[in-house]
């Protein structure tokens, strides 16, 4: 099976974009040690600093839905809760 890509958009309340972008942060290091991640890439968008995106890979989506049930996940969810204008989220599968 193909390595799994997730294209997730976080869109912060406006008065929420340092909070958001913080605890956004904080999942970064411990994502990226997690078993199966290739990378796991955080940007933010130059024109509307609300809007943030993740890039990742992950050697299969068993391994990525394992990541979905992390600690670091829920305590990010408890911390921005409220804070989260909208969130979406791709699976998506490279075209060679």
């Amino acid at each position: 099976m193909s390595k799994l890509t997730i294209v997730a958009n976080i869109f912060a309340k406006p008065d929420q974009v340092d909070l958001v972008k913080a605890e956004l942060q904080k999942i970064i290091a411990p994502t990226l040690a997690e078993e199966g991640c290739i990378n796991y890439d955080l940007h933010q968008d130059n024109e509307d600093p609300a809007h943030f995106l993740f890039f990742e890979n992950w050697e299969s989506r068993e391994l990525w839905l394992a990541h979905m049930e992390q600690q670091h996940l829920k305590d990010y969810a408890a911390a921005t809760e409220g804070a989260v204008e909208s969130f979406t989220l791709h699976e998506m599968t490279h075209v060679e």
